[in-house]
């Protein structure tokens, strides 16, 4: 369903925001822009502070391990990382590993990774088996979990074969995901996403493949490195490069039940920190040299006389995203082809919507309370008659940056890395303890705080 311009809307905003809001650039589109992303969806969670022990205390930390993350579906692999009967992912969060394996009639399972012998880890690297057979005393197990073969078998004879099952997890697949979730019963993946399927509907994530990958351990907790993709706010200084194109602060911020939310940042146009710009051309010129995302470096666009840098951007895009897609997008908005459609899924999965090269975020925290295993993957669209690569993630050292592999996006991304062992640093000295949010551009992270404290019993 699209919206209706003509209907009249009371934006739900705080006294003070900036007069230029997303939805009156949206009004202006020169696509429908889907109703979804026109309403509005937001909870009060007050203005108490958080205390910066949620950050930096390892209790906390263990209560995370113990209480929230088995009790939640997490992304662990894209359908086509495992394309053939064998193939297996190994993924490992908050103290658990798992075999996410490909079976024969093509469905998928997740099995604890770990030999119920004497406790190696069957497989410490992604691949293909035609059984898990640990390699310290041969125990064997088939891929769909069943025992295969007890060596020296005679010696075990206290062991019953058939309580000898890999132990599971519940595995969901959606949109070419793939989830899994360690406790049994709770919501199914479905409820779990909401409203995010049926959101993402018109974007083809079923057809996506992984074009790149690449991760890097941030010294910092991994909240604190998904809540640095909350919020626009941070922009006008840790970006200031991109404010001659961005919106930051004309951002807005939609809260779905407890497991989903949304930043909607409209590029092509001048951010309000700025004022007002009469120069259009300018205004596309600087999109063009610091997004390098979705559009090849060296290209130039003349906005016409009369027209805006946001529409002329609009047509540019859904000429050169059909083409890339193989889609006809004569019909998706400006908006969807050139926004940053920002989707965070509790707790450490941030698919971006639209019609245009998919950013993904996965957050995993690195074995203990202050470092972060930070994942960035890049999402095409396949063709009609294409099969997807199988991907590879690039673990880059700790003097390796994003952007010698992600380009104009990776450089933006080195900025954000550049404040979270600081502020990590700086949560851990901290006198007071306490951490004053906005209450509106920082809605997302009291959302995600207040679900966390459902998991936690606080």
């Amino acid at each position: 369903m699209n919206f209706d311009p003509k209907a009249p809307r009371k934006p739900v905003l705080p006294d003070g925001y900036p007069s230029v809001t997303w939805d009156s650039l949206a009004y202006m589109d020169s696509r429908p822009v889907p109703e979804f992303l026109v309403e509005h969806s937001q909870q009060d969670f007050g203005d108490a502070p958080l205390d910066t022990g949620r950050y930096t205390d390892p209790e906390f930390f263990r209560a995370e391990c113990e209480k929230m993350w088995p009790n939640v579906w997490q992304f662990a692999a894209r359908q086509e990382e495992l394309p053939e009967p064998g193939d297996y992912v190994l993924y490992e969060n908050a103290g658990r590993s798992y075999l996410v394996t490909r079976q024969p009639d093509g469905s998928v399972r997740a099995f604890h990774n770990v030999c119920l012998h004497r406790g190696r880890k069957l497989r410490t690297e992604t691949g293909w088996a035609k059984d898990f057979q640990c390699p310290y005393h041969g125990f064997t197990w088939n891929t769909d979990g069943t025992l295969k073969q007890i060596p020296c078998k005679w010696d075990f004879p206290q062991l019953d074969e058939s309580k000898l099952t890999l132990p599971e997890a519940q595995v969901g697949q959606w949109g070419g995901y793939i989830f899994i979730k360690e406790a049994e019963g709770g919501p199914t993946l479905e409820e779990f996403l909401a409203p995010l399927p049926e959101q993402f509907g018109r974007w083809t994530h079923e057809r996506a493949y992984t074009t790149s990958w690449v991760a890097k351990v941030i010294p910092a907790n991994w909240k604190a490195c998904a809540e640095a993709f909350m919020e626009a706010f941070h922009v006008s200084t840790t970006h200031p490069q991109i404010m001659a194109f961005t919106g930051d602060t004309n951002s807005k911020y939609n809260l779905y039940g407890d497991n989903v939310n949304v930043a909607i940042t409209p590029f092509g146009v001048l951010s309000p920190s700025l004022g007002v710009s009469d120069d259009e051309q300018e205004i596309i010129n600087n999109f063009l040299k610091y997004n390098g995302r979705v559009v090849q470096p060296g290209t130039t666009i003349d906005v016409p006389e009369g027209k805006s840098a946001r529409a002329t951007m609009g047509d540019f895009n859904r000429k050169r995203f059909s083409e890339l897609f193989g889609q006809d997008l004569d019909h998706a908005s400006d908006a969807e082809v050139q926004d940053a459609l920002t989707y965070n899924v509790f707790p450490n999965f941030s698919p971006w919507g639209g019609f245009q090269p998919t950013v993904v975020y996965r957050w995993r925290p690195w074995h203990d309370v202050r470092h972060t295993l930070m994942e960035v993957r890049l999402l095409g669209r396949l063709k009609p008659g294409e099969t997807a690569p199988v991907p590879s993630m690039t673990f880059l050292n700790p003097d390796e940056s994003f952007a010698d592999h992600l380009g104009q996006l990776g450089a933006i991304l080195e900025q954000d890395m550049h404040n979270l062992p600081h502020v990590q640093a700086g949560m851990e000295m901290s006198k007071t303890r306490e951490l004053h949010l906005a209450h509106y551009q920082e809605s997302r992270i009291r959302h995600f705080h207040h679900t966390l404290d459902k998991y936690l019993d606080r």
